[in-house]
């Protein structure tokens, strides 16, 4: 029995490709076109300005602005006439969040972009073997303050992250009543402090031990480990929440004391979050710089012992460097470039660290 199909309706042919703006709906070209267009429009408004006026310049910034701007609207219009107000309007808040989400990743390609091109004039062997002894002018490294750096933030984290975990366990999966509620509190005050209090505190500390005037690179440490307690804690604490209840009540109706349940299921269930929260809390402290220059001082000798007189760090050596520049400052400047694109690759190492370990230790989902 033979089908009947229907005839081909007026104006179509067998194969003939669909007409999109017949259909209702613009060509995926068709905003790509838009967007150049009216950066080529805003361009050569600026280009003109600039001719008339040399002295102000061509404002580049201000010209993708504004050309993404009048994309936007160019496209709203076109939209609404094709698609309707429905699609129109949702396009128009797609250009809207894109352009938001540019606006907030200029910055950080701007710094990105400054640091690179100005830190790669002493990125060489030199920098990160030698130290700042006896160098006046051109030379010199930054080995001493990426020694105290390591040694001062692992104390800090030697401190910190133990704390830090069992006050989350024990907030998760203990406390009660207000008790909890006043560590809940502290927490939440001690995340906004200035950095400088830490610093201040832990000057305070060793001052009422050993005299005035004291610096001790473990002073240091110790300022780190107040600003890391509570990222740790709270870190830790949201991770232990999302462990489902389920996988306690399973092991509570085996008969598990609460202790081993928190060790043996909880605790490697959040492994992964857990050891990404302590890592971020590392790459927090590692680039302060007002507790360690109160607590910990400034030198430019290597100093390998916490317990035994000033330690410099890498944050404290890219700012020392920068105000205090000595009769060829171009070599201060370009020394302090360079200890900013070690600290901001040092940061980026533990990031992607943090990101490998959570792979790692994620739990595995098998059928």
């Amino acid at each position: 029995m033979s089908q009947i199909t229907a005839p081909p309706k007026t104006g179509e042919s067998a194969g003939a490709m669909p007409n999109s703006y017949a259909t209702g709906k613009l060509p995926k070209f068709v905003p790509w076109a838009i967007l150049a267009a009216s950066l080529v429009v805003t361009f050569a408004i600026f280009a003109l300005f600039a001719a008339a006026d040399p002295e102000g310049g061509f404002n580049t910034a201000a010209a993708v602005f504004l050309g993404v701007v009048l994309y936007g609207i160019v496209l709203f219009v076109v939209a609404r006439m094709i698609e309707g107000t429905r699609r129109a309007k949702d396009r128009l808040v797609t250009t809207l969040v894109t352009l938001a989400f540019l606006i907030a990743l200029l910055p950080l390609i701007s710094l990105l972009s400054t640091v690179l091109l100005n830190g790669t004039a002493r990125f060489d062997l030199q920098f990160f073997t030698n130290s700042m002894r006896s160098v006046v002018g051109e030379g010199g490294g930054a080995l001493h303050a990426i020694t105290g750096t390591v040694l001062m933030t692992g104390a800090a984290a030697i401190i910190s992250i133990p704390i830090g975990l069992m006050t989350s366990i024990y907030l998760v999966e203990y406390g009660r009543g207000r008790l909890a509620q006043a560590i809940t509190f502290f927490v939440d005050v001690m995340t906004g402090i200035p950095s400088i209090v830490a610093g201040l505190f832990a000057y305070t500390l060793f001052v009422i031990i050993f005299g005035p005037g004291v610096r001790l690179g473990v002073a240091g440490a110790i300022a780190l480990a107040v600003l890391m307690i509570p990222v740790v804690v709270r870190s830790s604490e949201e991770m232990l929440r999302l462990v489902p209840n389920e996988l306690r009540e399973a092991a509570f109706a085996l008969g598990v004391p609460k202790w081993l349940v928190v060790l043996k299921v909880v605790l490697p269930t959040s492994i992964a979050g857990l050891t990404t929260g302590i890592m971020l809390s590392i790459s927090r402290v590692i680039g302060e710089t007002a507790p360690l220059l109160v607590a910990a001082g400034y030198t430019n000798n290597m100093n390998y012992d916490l317990f035994d007189g000033r330690m410099q760090s890498l944050p404290v050596f890219v700012y020392s460097s920068y105000v205090s520049q000595g009769t060829e400052a171009q070599a201060y400047l370009d020394r302090a470039w360079t200890g900013a694109l070690t600290l901001i690759l040092i940061v980026m190492a533990l990031n992607l660290l943090a990101r490998f370990i959570a792979r790692a230790f994620s739990p595995k989902l098998s059928r």
